[in-house]
């Protein structure tokens, strides 16, 4: 289920993973707190994909050792890169990635199929895919 910020509450809530993939933007940072993981279940697990502003790190890190969340998968981490020592890579319940979620092979294909279709709309006059709003912040 994909959910803006209105329904998260209640999305999580019955959900065995919660996977953050959002673009960082002053109402997306600090999006998944204490009230967050604190509806989540306690087998649920929150993988963030997106950046790692978007987890209060504190919050997370208190859920994890309360065990009110089952772990967290993190390809990106705030800070990052994470300090040695930090308490995040001490958790049993916590795997930590070098923010290898997507790779340039990996992106190649999509990229390039997106270019090519946005030369082929602006050619025909049509609307181009993926424009920015800088007024959304992405």
């Amino acid at each position: 289920t994909v959910v803006g910020p209105d329904g998260l509450l209640d999305a999580v809530a019955g959900a065995d993973v919660v996977v953050v993939a959002l673009a960082l933007t002053p109402a997306t940072r600090g999006i998944v707190d204490a009230a967050v993981l604190g509806r989540m279940e306690g087998h649920a697990w929150l993988v963030n994909v997106g950046r790692g502003e978007h987890v209060v790190t504190a919050d997370l890190v208190e859920a994890l050792r309360s065990g009110s969340i089952g772990g967290a998968g993190l390809d990106v981490t705030d800070p990052e890169p994470l300090p040695d020592g930090h308490s995040l890579w001490s958790l049993p319940n916590c795997i930590i990635t070098p923010h290898t979620a997507n790779t340039l092979a990996m992106a190649r294909p999509a990229v390039t199929e997106r270019i090519r279709e946005n030369v082929r709309r602006f050619g025909a006059g049509e609307e181009l895919i993926g424009l920015v709003d800088p007024a959304l912040g992405y």
